[in-house]
């Protein structure tokens, strides 16, 4: 079945969920209306449609491959890739003195989605993204004019070069070394790993942004530094000189994303490669977390695109697929039915259908506060959009495998068979919650740095409220009873965040992370849809997507909404539950 981006949804999302015309009124983006979403989302649907999403399937089969003349990605990766250039892409949220469009944030993310309707494909430009913001935010003047307005333009790519061989998330036990050299360079040496595009052939240069020591640097993450790392040397007038020392010497072979190439990275293997210090000394680590905070955003976007690339194939399916008798028919009735008439296969459905609404709904609010807060400075804004990431991440990539895994279930024992194209957005989804900060540390980053405000969780369960008493309000008996539901579950949240900040400085407050996150998720996703399908109950729209955003909040409240009770309760189990256990009874 071949993937359509929801354009309609999109904008919806954006528009009456997440609150995009609040950055139209705000009068920051010179010529942003809604006239140019609708534009702009429409010219991305046609590339996603057109050229990203049909070579998914030519990716996973054909895979990256490591020559001796480097990385060769499918040709199909090249084609959509050149496209994505010609298109200007690259430049839509980039700052504009160096060649951006600086539109906002939430809106790039809005083409980002279409675009993961091929993740191996989007995880370049994603990686470029960050090298963008991070050299943006501290490159010098020399170093944005030498490589940020060619990785804006998306003439050349960037890559974030953190993880080594014996240090995952533990960053601060980094290895690699850094000599300064008389001509204010660096020589850098060692061995970085699951280096996502650390070399390819879509671009001419690949711009390596490396975490490493200089001598004498302190120990753990107050020791480290940031470097900007050119794959090919880059001469005065901008043409490209000799190669660095740095290339890829393997590739991981790899459950799923088989076109996207994760590298092992060597640097220095003849002397040294040349970088230059990129921010303060031994500050690589706050240099490097600007790019990570928008790329766990971008990485819960991914979740939402493989969850709705995944729902379009499983409803497809399930329209076309013939088997059983309609429920309900005489017993002499034997003719086969498609197996959406079957309520069980409805609720499959649905579920994927909710799940990835109310996920698309929450990183969406996400860029909307990233962007107030850069754009007017509106510290609240700054706060909801800090709350929000590890949910964003953690939330849309947790529901996306679940969203995915089910899609196999809706296809059954065709599912199991890779010629269906099910598998394979199982198979990309399961790297989601691991990468850029593992769900765990999202749910740690919540409950230990993000509840410390709670001013912001505050006004964030008022604006739940606002959505219950404004469905309550409506009279419309869908909404009623949706309210009715979200506010007992609102409730619950603040009672499990009141509890866990009663705990603040125990293992408690570690032990019930996940599940709180998961809470939060559940009761932020209800309120999104929950606005929307008031939105819809207040203005005419299209009937058909009127009654999709009343089913979507409808289910959600009745069937995954009722789980916050028994996680409220996991949260509240404390660590002295897992301590009783112990390890012994793992091993045994």
């Amino acid at each position: 079945m071949a993937y359509r981006a929801p354009v309609s949804a999109i904008e919806f999302t954006l528009m009456q969920e997440a609150g995009f015309q609040r950055l139209i009124d705000s009068g920051k983006y010179e010529d942003l209306s809604d006239d140019l979403l609708t534009a702009i989302l429409d010219e991305a649907a046609k590339l996603a449609n057109d050229y990203v999403a049909p070579s998914n399937w030519e990716g996973d089969q054909t895979g990256a491959h490591l020559t001796e003349d480097g990385v060769k990605v499918p040709e199909s990766f090249k084609t959509a890739y050149s496209k994505y250039i010609e298109g200007g892409w690259p430049t839509l949220a980039a700052p504009t003195e160096y060649g951006g469009q600086g539109l906002p944030l939430a809106l790039s993310n809005a083409v980002t989605e279409m675009m993961n309707s091929n993740i191996g494909f989007q995880l370049c430009p994603m990686l470029s993204n960050g090298g963008i913001e991070a050299m943006a935010a501290h490159a010098t003047p020399e170093q944005k004019e030498k490589y940020l307005r060619r990785v804006i333009s998306g003439e050349w790519s960037a890559t974030m070069n953190l993880t080594e061989p014996h240090a995952g998330s533990d960053v601060g036990n980094i290895r690699s070394k850094a000599e300064p050299q008389e001509d204010g360079s660096y020589k850098i040496t060692g061995t970085k790993i699951y280096i996502t595009y650390g070399d390819h052939d879509m671009t001419d240069n690949i711009i390596h942004l490396v975490l490493a020591r200089t001598p004498g640097a302190p120990k753990g993450t107050k020791g480290i530094s940031l470097f900007v790392v050119p794959k090919f040397m880059v001469n005065d007038d901008g043409s490209l000189g000799a190669a660095n020392d740095v290339r890829c010497i393997g590739l991981e072979e790899k459950l799923g994303i088989h076109a996207s190439p994760t590298c092992v990275m060597a640097y220095g293997e003849e002397g040294g490669a040349t970088g230059w210090l990129v921010g303060p000394e031994h500050g690589g680590l706050a240099c490097m977390f600007t790019m990570m905070n928008n790329a766990r955003l971008h990485v819960g976007l991914q979740g939402v695109g493989v969850a709705e690339a995944a729902t379009q194939h499983a409803l497809a399916y399930a329209q076309e697929r013939k088997q059983g008798r309609k429920p309900g028919a005489e017993k002499n009735d034997n003719d086969a039915v498609a197996i959406i008439n079957h309520p069980d296969v409805r609720r499959m459905l649905l579920t994927m259908r909710a799940m990835t609404d109310a996920a698309r709904a929450i990183c969406y609010e996400n860029g909307v506060m990233a962007d107030l807060a850069h754009a007017t400075g509106d510290a609240d804004a700054k706060a909801k959009n800090d709350l929000l990431t590890p949910i964003s991440k953690a939330f849309s990539t947790d529901i996306a495998n679940e969203v995915a895994s089910i899609g196999v279930q809706v296809h059954g024992g065709m599912g199991f068979v890779e010629e269906t194209g099910a598998a394979q957005f199982l198979r990309d989804a399961r790297i989601l919650p691991i990468y850029e900060g593992t769900n765990g540390i999202q749910a740690i980053d919540l409950v230990g740095r993000k509840l410390g405000n709670g001013d912001t969780i505050k006004a964030y369960l008022g604006e739940m409220r606002e959505t219950a008493d404004n469905c309550r309000e409506s009279n419309n008996p869908v909404l009623v009873d949706v309210a009715a539901r979200l506010s007992g579950a609102i409730d619950t949240l603040e009672e499990t965040t009141d509890w866990l900040v009663a705990q603040r400085g125990s293992l408690d407050v570690l032990a019930g992370a996940t599940p709180y996150l998961r809470l939060f998720g559940l009761v932020a996703g209800c309120h999104y849809l929950a606005r929307g399908a008031h939105a819809v109950s207040q203005n005419a729209v299209e009937p058909n997507f009127d009654q999709r955003k009343m089913a979507s909040a409808q289910f959600f409240a009745h069937n995954l909404l009722s789980a916050v009770g028994g996680l409220a309760d996991a949260v509240k189990a404390g660590n002295e539950m897992l301590e009783d256990i112990g390890v012994e009874a793992l091993a045994s």
